[in-house]
């Protein structure tokens, strides 16, 4: 029998082939360049709306992160009731990053395989390190979100190789998609679900259907889609 964790669920932003980002470099990016674009702009908001009503707790990935910029953000930061958990090996996130998260949100669970992590220089009751030895174990790590730091729910905003991680070890238990209307195409171009592709018919064993519960449409030509993963 598992272990208890929290209940979870994936809430993205996608175009409808399915692309997190607007290309394959950092420099490209979903809540930069969606202004940008008539058409994808005029709904962009109802987005970050939905955003406001998901879990008291989100986890986050650190290259992510990094790539909107939080290793650089300057001005006021303001407190939201949120407690923060990211997952961040290379490292990504400098001090400065890890500083933004501890004045942002309520705490920063922090979970890496790096013993250099910036974070270790850093005191502060409100940044808890769940550190791994080579590699992250994932069923793990979700179980102490809930025995150790009394997560219940958890909202995931990752990137697509995390999201296949969690996904295939069976750690996803929703999929809440808000599908923007546009097309971004690209190879190399970051998908939801990323990761390594399948290889042989055994490995049809790591897809997951989904039940619809439910699909809205929204303003200007969006869509949210709201799935129970079955299996």
């Amino acid at each position: 029998m598992r272990k208890p964790r929290p209940i979870t669920t994936l809430f993205m932003l996608s175009s409808v082939d399915g692309k997190i980002s607007t290309g394959d470099r950092d420099i490209l990016d979903v809540d930069r360049d969606f202004p940008k674009i008539k058409g994808v702009r005029e709904g962009l908001t109802q987005y970050y709306e939905l955003e406001k009503l998901t879990d008291a707790a989100s986890l986050n990935s650190g290259r992510t992160q990094a790539k909107i910029g939080v290793n650089t953000r300057g001005g006021p930061i303001k407190k939201i009731q949120v407690d923060f958990v990211v997952v961040d090996n290379k490292p990504h996130l400098n001090k400065r990053g890890i500083e933004y998260f501890l004045k942002r949100g309520r705490s920063l669970i922090l979970v890496t395989t790096n013993r250099h992590h910036p974070a270790m220089q850093l005191g502060s009751d409100s940044l808890k390190i769940l550190r791994y030895h080579k590699k992250i174990d994932f069923q793990d790590f979700f179980s102490r979100l809930k025995s150790d730091f009394k997560i219940n729910r958890l909202t995931i905003q990752t990137g697509g190789s995390l999201n296949a991680a969690l996904l295939r070890a069976g750690l996803i238990d929703y999929v809440s998609i808000v599908v923007a209307p546009v097309l971004i195409g690209g190879r190399d171009t970051v998908s939801l679900i990323a990761g390594e592709s399948l290889h042989t018919v055994r490995d049809l064993k790591n897809v997951r259907a989904l039940k619809l519960l439910y699909c809205r449409a929204l303003k200007d030509s969006y869509l949210h889609l709201y799935y129970k993963v079955i299996n």
